[in-house]
Parts: structure tokens; C-alpha cells; sequence
């Protein structure tokens, strides 16, 4: 047993420092960001914001939602072959160029993979490789015969939240590292194992991994207020993933529920009772259940979130100094708060 003591930050923990800035207004930020992949040394162009590849977010309505403001959606893995195949072969490049294939390890999803690529050729190009605990041999192994069966695939893969994991996977043949274990809101890892690793600190440390090595990074999960988006790319983010913030809307997965006059949309884990029940006939013997479920009062299209997410982050930029996306990072300096937020009239707001 050993007990490490340097300090390990989570978003609430600090606030951006603004600085003198050139910029006159908002709309002067360029949220654009263009990569060039390490292995599959394809290009892409957009806003590095995901919807996570939950069944509740990462919908192919969402993808078409999302494509209109150049962000990008990992599906869930829970599509049929027939589905997927279907919904590449009747979009453009450009469309697709904003989806993300999800899969898990075993062997269905292997064989999946497989056929829809073979059915859809170049139309898949991205994928995400998505595991609770990616610190098992056996996931890099799985990633490492990915690339080696599909040299031109674009793989992101996780989750892990240290550096020396990081490289490992990059090595593997990982493009981007997914990096997030237990922050989620309906994630209870944390809760039930004791694992994890405060958010921010796990950007910082992994994306100077992945840096060194020529390789991204995406911020997956911990995100609570518009603001954390901002910090989440200041420490180093080169895409940020949520759940949470793209739940309950007209292009949300699941039902719309009525309780009290009122309307709501489930939301959960994926290793939740409630997912592990719906798509795997419940929950193993041999584990417990590591997610929960909430009812999200409904929101309406996604497009108004994706405006006061978007709106936000140039803000940060313009108080940060960082006429790019790209520059904020370099341009941000975190200081440590213990409050950073006034809630005294939280839940007294006045929805228009």
C-alpha cells in the first residue's frame, strides 16, 4: 500500500483567471479545431464537443443535430448491424464526418464491426472502443489487433485516467484516449469501488501523455455547469465528451414520461440496473450495478443547449485571452477556489 499526496484537482476545485484580451467580442472566437489523426492519419474539422455513446444521448437524431453545428456524437453500441449499416448508407461524408462508431470487447461486437465496415466501407471511419476499466491487458490487446486489421480507422479508446495508460494505449494504436473514471453524474464507480480520479488533474496528467506522443485526448464525464467545458479544454482536453448535458431532449433516447403535470426523460449509466436489464437481461452474478437512474425534467430541442454551451465557451475565451480554441489552454491559468458559486437563489430561477 502506498498513498500518493500531490494535489489532484476537480473542476469545482478552480476558477479560470481572466486576463487582458484584444478580442471585441464573442462572436471573434474560432471554436473550430482541425486534426490530424496519429495512426489513421485522417483529418478532421469541426467543434471537439461529443454526445457520449449512451443509449439516452448518443442517438442518431443527435448526430443529425449535432452535425449542424460541426460536433461530433458516438453512438451507442446498441444499434443493430441492420440500423447502423442503414443509417451510414443513406448520409454524406460530410454528415459522417461527425459520427462516431461505438463497440465493447466481445466477440458480437468484434463480428459487428466487421460486417458494418465491410457493408459501408470508407462511410466508417471513426470508432470508439468503449470499456469501463481500461486498464486490462486484455483491452490493449483488443485495441492493438483493431489497428492492425484496420489500419485507416480513426480509434478513440477508453477509459483510463493516468499517463502511463495513456501511452500505453497510444501504442497500441489509439488515436484518441478517452479519459474519465467515475466522475459522471449517473456514474456510481466511485461509490462502489472506491476507484477513481478527480477530473481535471486526470486532463492535465494525460494529455501531456498523449501530447508527447502525437496523440488527443477526450474529457469524458464530470461536467456540472456550462463552465467546466471551458475548464475542461484549458487543462489540456482536445475533445470533451458528456451525458448529462445532452439528456432529455426531443433527440434523447427513451420515453417522454408525465409525473405530476410535469415531463421528464429517464437517464442512466450504461451500467446501471436499468441499462444492464434493457440490453444484457440484467445485472451478472458476479458484479454489482455501477451507474443509477434519473428522471431529467424534459428540455426541448438540443440545439438551445448546444447554444449556451457554445455561448459560454467563447465567452471563456474572450475572459482567457484565447482567440482560438486551439490557444485556450495556453492562455488559461487555473486558480484554486473552495466556493465557486453563489447558490443562495438555486432553484428560485425564473424559466422563461
Amino acid at each position: 500500500m502506498r498513498i500518493e499526496s500531490d494535489l489532484k484537482l476537480d473542476f469545482s476545485d478552480v476558477l479560470i483567471r481572466p486576463k487582458r484580451s484584444s478580442l471585441t467580442s464573442r462572436k471573434d472566437v474560432n471554436l473550430l479545431r482541425t486534426f490530424t489523426f496519429k495512426h489513421s492519419r485522417k483529418v478532421w474539422h469541426g467543434i471537439p464537443i461529443m454526445a457520449a455513446n449512451m443509449d439516452t444521448t448518443g442517438t442518431f437524431e443527435m448526430a443529425k443535430a449535432f452535425s449542424k453545428s460541426r460536433m461530433l456524437v458516438a453512438l451507442h453500441k446498441h444499434y443493430s448491424e441492420a440500423e447502423i449499416v442503414e443509417f451510414y448508407e443513406r448520409h454524406d461524408e460530410e454528415f459522417l464526418s461527425h459520427v462516431f462508431y461505438s463497440l465493447g470487447l466481445v466477440e458480437s461486437d468484434y463480428k459487428k464491426l466487421r460486417a458494418v465496415k465491410k457493408a459501408v466501407g470508407e462511410k466508417l471511419w471513426a470508432i470508439c472502443i468503449d470499456v469501463a476499466n481500461g486498464y486490462t491487458e486484455v483491452f490493449s490487446s483488443y485495441v492493438q489487433k483493431i489497428r492492425k486489421e484496420f489500419p485507416d480507422l480513426t480509434i478513440m479508446a477508453g477509459n483510463v485516467v493516468t499517463g502511463e495508460m495513456v501511452e500505453a494505449l497510444v501504442l497500441a494504436g489509439a488515436d484518441i484516449v478517452k479519459v474519465g473514471i467515475g466522475p459522471g453524474s449517473v456514474c456510481t464507480t466511485r461509490k462502489m469501488t472506491g476507484v477513481g480520479y478527480p477530473q481535471l488533474s486526470a486532463i492535465i496528467e494525460c494529455a501531456d501523455a498523449a501530447h508527447g506522443l502525437g496523440a488527443l485526448i477526450c474529457s469524458d464525464g464530470g461536467l456540472q455547469v456550462p463552465g467546466d467545458v471551458p475548464k475542461a479544454f484549458g487543462g489540456g482536453a482536445d475533445f470533451v465528451m458528456s451525458g448529462s448535458f445532452f439528456a432529455a431532449h426531443d433527440e434523447s433516447g427513451g420515453d417522454l414520461l408525465e409525473r405530476d403535470g410535469k415531463f421528464y426523460k429517464l437517464y442512466y449509466g450504461m451500467s446501471s440496473d436499468t441499462a444492464m436489464n434493457k440490453h444484457s437481461g440484467g445485472v451478472a452474478d458476479y458484479r454489482a450495478s455501477e451507474g443509477k437512474t434519473v428522471l431529467v425534467p424534459y428540455r426541448g430541442p438540443v440545439s438551445d443547449t448546444i447554444k449556451e454551451i457554445l455561448g459560454g465557451l467563447r465567452s471563456a475565451c474572450t475572459y482567457a485571452g484565447a482567440a482560438r480554441l486551439k490557444d485556450l489552454s495556453k492562455c488559461t491559468t487555473f486558480i484554486r477556489v473552495y466556493r465557486q458559486l453563489n447558490n443562495f437563489y438555486t432553484g428560485s430561477e425564473v424559466k422563461n
